[in-house]
């Protein structure tokens, strides 16, 4: 965007991610829905910020930079895995925004996805990826676009205990990663990585989930309904 354009009340919106996947997927998720072109034609700035880890994205030092008072012209989200313990990814989210002045976190993660918005500090909110209710990651979220009628997302977990018995090189917790590129490795352009897989197709960038998440987005940025 044209810096030549900044306006001293223009807002500067940020999305904080754990990595390149979750920065990927977003981007190719938001150009679906046109979401950058509506930060453009408001003139607004907004970038994906990638952490490079979830202990950079928790660090009280790194979001402090985001959550300073007396700039409240400035919105952010943060988007992490629920991992194994979702609430317990949540209070420790919930303990950095309050030591960072926010009095309204709700002690829960709101399902569809939490925005608190304060006087006088940015408006923030918070997706615990894969959607605020269960425990998982960034994958998780992706098999919920892979499309319901699909003959090879079964066939790719079945293919999965026999791999696990035989010589398992993953842990087990990351399943669902092996899982979502045993079926990528399928498609037509095999081995695609997520984000582009949205664009390509072989992802269903209008399944629920992903509505869920966009207007999650949509409500954080104040971009209006669809």
């Amino acid at each position: 965007m044209n810096g030549n354009l900044v306006r001293e009340d223009k807002y500067e919106n940020y999305l904080l991610v754990e990595g390149s996947d979750d920065k990927h997927v977003f981007y190719h998720l938001l150009g679906y829905y046109q979401i950058l072109k509506q930060f453009e034609i408001k003139n607004e700035n907004f970038a994906i910020k990638d952490h490079e880890g979830v202990d950079n994205l928790l660090n009280l030092k790194k979001l402090r930079t985001y959550l300073k008072v007396g700039e409240p012209r400035r919105r952010f989200g943060i988007v992490i895995d629920a991992d194994i313990d979702l609430l317990a990814r949540w209070q420790r989210l919930r303990i950095i925004l309050e030591d960072s002045g926010y009095r309204t976190v709700p002690i829960n993660p709101v399902s569809e996805g939490t925005i608190v918005a304060e006087e006088g500090l940015p408006i923030v909110g918070v997706w615990l990826m894969p959607n605020n209710k269960l425990p998982g990651m960034l994958e998780d979220f992706v098999s919920f676009l892979v499309p319901q009628a699909d003959l090879l997302w079964p066939l790719a977990e079945g293919i999965l205990p026999k791999v696990i018995e035989t010589d398992r090189r993953f842990p087990l917790m990351q399943t669902i990663k092996a899982h979502i590129h045993t079926w990528l490795a399928w498609q037509e352009e095999p081995g695609k990585p997520m984000g582009q897989a949205i664009t390509a197709r072989y992802l269903d960038a209008n399944a629920p989930h992903a509505q869920e998440l966009m207007d999650w987005i949509r409500k954080l940025f104040d971009l209006g309904s669809a």
